[in-house]
């Protein structure tokens, strides 16, 4: 895994300002050196300049980058790329057999001979989480090309005479002609994290949308679609169905266990996470790579804190040390205390990983930190994001709300009661907001623009009808929003330590799959996320297995929120504050004063408003 970063510029001579090229497009790639601590590397010609920071996982020594291929002495196609290609062994062999030579064992090598190969329709034949920029030197010609499922991101900043882009919004602003500014929609976009497809919350900048290439000529830039969710008949009965999906898991868990360096899986206790670590232990048995290392996350003092919740009915430890003493996994907690996740430089450095105000508080607090500690033992980690969302794992598939819900179905539940549970009540994260700027943004308009919007692209199947087809709709509307949510999430505070984390239940062909199983089977025992269950079960001790779902753990610990208050304190004395003028201020100095976790998921917003106002020099054009 790697950050990428680069500059394409028609009218210019990139090549010949040598020194004022080099300088700039340096100063882009180690904007990326958290995601790629190994190596770095910078390729610059006469319309392009391409930087590269390398995370070694596969061909240690070959796979350095910028890499090239290169006719007669001179450069015909270059490569910079994040990610990992799960099938280029097999697109390997396909290419020796159609005539290539390849001088390493790396998969950046294998995209950059498929592309030689079969043109920009390569794409469809990559298996893999990854994002890259592609400069072809015969026709002048940048493809950036980002995976179907959004894992890794990629964003750019079209320029008067080509382009900017890089992993991060952090490396096109390391170039002096892009600054951070946000206007009314980019608010709108933060405010309701709508996650909606290409945009970037800042002005002038957009992210390459799933399954899209983005063509930049000397004409313009053409983004291109080359995969898409589809509806389709399924004709599988529900054994058959059930071993698809077992067979499918096997085959993904099997090729994301290749790695040449350090790998583990995150273990918290739930069902998807215990069946990757569950499939994960047998195949490395199988191969004599055994134990699995496992490692789960837990708070000090969580054993007496603990009180369930509307979110969370039962604490993760337990499950956890069940599923591992029943796979044998060399498994670690890693405890953190309250102090660290309301420490100020670790939520500056969540910010700077994200780039944007601390989504989720410090729930991304508490994930960075755990990733920090995994860096110290293992380069490689297996995750179960995507499982809720491609088998109905929430509670609201479940409980009528996600098919009577005239909007997206999560942002109601986390809108009111933030991502750590009932703490908030009915105080939301934009209670503490001036009333006049948020009639200014609307974001309830915002966000019932942007579902009406998403409605409009679910793929139907002639005669569907009623639930079947509502809950088509909720699973698009989940796969292709939701989901980019918590991807984003992950790769960023995975990156910022240095941490490759993988996901399986993200496989293209799984999610193809499962998203035209009808909702009848899916859910054909009444339960969540009935056929991972049932295709897993085997695998797993009863108590996990019948577990019902709890999301990712938050503290509940009363401290976190006295600090929380200290901090509102300290930002209310300061009448610099750039985020005073969007303050309701007798609401903020109420909160201020407050007991109890009332506040505590606006008060963490309004932190994190302030330090990136700050921190980011960020133009509000309101």
């Amino acid at each position: 895994m790697c950050g990428i970063a680069g500059w394409i510029s028609y009218q210019g001579e990139l090549g010949a300002e040598g020194l004022r090229t080099r300088r700039i497009v340096d100063d882009m790639t180690q904007t990326m050196t958290c995601r790629g601590p190994d190596a770095g590397g910078v390729w610059t010609d006469t319309n392009a300049a391409l930087g590269h920071r390398r995370l070694a996982v596969i061909d240690i020594e070959g796979g350095k980058q910028p890499m090239l291929v290169e006719h007669h002495g001179h450069s015909r196609l270059v490569i910079t790329y994040s990610g990992e290609i799960y099938n280029h062994r097999e697109l390997r062999d396909e290419l020796r057999a159609a005539g290539h030579t390849f001088a390493t064992c790396s998969d950046t090598e294998v995209a950059l001979h498929a592309y030689l190969e079969w043109g920009e329709d390569f794409t469809t034949r990559l298996n893999g989480m990854y994002a890259f920029a592609l400069w072809d030197s015969r026709s002048q010609q940048l493809l950036l090309v980002r995976d179907r499922l959004g894992i890794k991101p990629l964003f750019y900043w079209p320029t008067d005479d080509g382009v900017l882009f890089g992993s991060e919004p952090k490396a096109i602003f390391a170039h002096p002609d892009a600054r951070p500014a946000i206007g009314v929609e980019g608010l709108a976009e933060l405010f309701t994290l709508a996650k909606t497809p290409g945009h970037a919350i800042y002005q002038g900048m957009y992210e390459v949308r799933p399954g899209y290439t983005v063509r930049v000529r000397r004409e313009g830039l053409t983004p291109r679609r080359y995969w898409s969710l589809q509806a389709q008949e399924h004709t599988d009965d529900l054994p058959a169905t059930i071993a698809r999906v077992r067979e499918l898991l096997d085959d993904i868990v099997a090729r994301q266990l290749v790695a040449d360096v350090p790998l583990c899986t995150l273990l918290s206790g739930g069902l998807d996470s215990s069946v990757i670590t569950a499939l994960a232990a047998g195949e490395l048995r199988k191969n004599g790579r055994g134990p699995v290392r496992s490692f789960a996350l837990d708070f000090a003092g969580q054993a007496k804190d603990f009180r369930p919740d509307s979110l969370r009915g039962t604490p993760d430890r337990p499950y956890a040390h069940a599923l591992a003493r029943h796979v044998h996994s060399d498994h670690t907690d890693l405890v953190l205390d309250t102090a660290a996740l309301a420490d100020r430089g670790h939520r500056a450095a969540v910010q700077t990983a994200r780039d944007l105000p601390l989504a989720v508080g410090e729930v991304d607090t508490s994930l960075y930190l755990l990733f920090q500690a995994i860096k110290e033992r293992s380069t490689v980690a297996l995750s179960g994001e995507g499982a809720d969302e491609l088998f109905g794992g929430y509670r609201w598939f479940q409980d009528g709300t996600a098919a009577m819900s005239d909007t997206f179905p999560w942002a109601e539940i986390f809108g009111k009661r933030g991502f750590s549970g009932d703490g908030g009540g009915d105080i939301t994260r934009l209670s503490l907001l001036h009333p006049e700027l948020l009639r200014r943004v609307d974001p309830e308009g915002y966000l019932a623009d942007r579902y009406r919007e998403a409605l409009t692209e679910v793929p139907r199947r002639p005669k569907e009808m009623g639930l079947e087809k509502r809950m088509r709709e909720i699973s698009y509307l989940h796969l292709t929003r939701h989901l980019q949510f918590w991807l984003d999430r992950k790769d960023r505070m995975s990156m910022a330590t240095g941490l490759e984390v993988r996901v399986p239940y993200c496989d293209h062909r799984l999610v193809e799959y499962v998203f035209n199983v009808p909702w009848s089977l899916q859910t054909f025992d009444g339960r969540e996320k009935s056929l991972l269950r049932a295709a897993a079960g085997p695998l797993l001790p009863d108590s996990v297995l019948q577990r019902v779902k709890s999301p990712y753990p938050g503290s509940q610990d009363p401290r976190y929120s006295d600090m929380l208050r200290v901090h509102m304190r300290t930002l209310l004395a300061d009448r610099t504050a750039p985020v005073r003028d969007l303050l309701h201020l007798p609401g903020a100095e109420t909160a201020a004063r407050s007991s109890g976790d009332e506040y505590r998921y606006s008060m963490e917003f309004v932190l994190a408003l302030e330090s990136w106002l700050r921190d980011y020099e960020v133009e509000l054009n309101l």
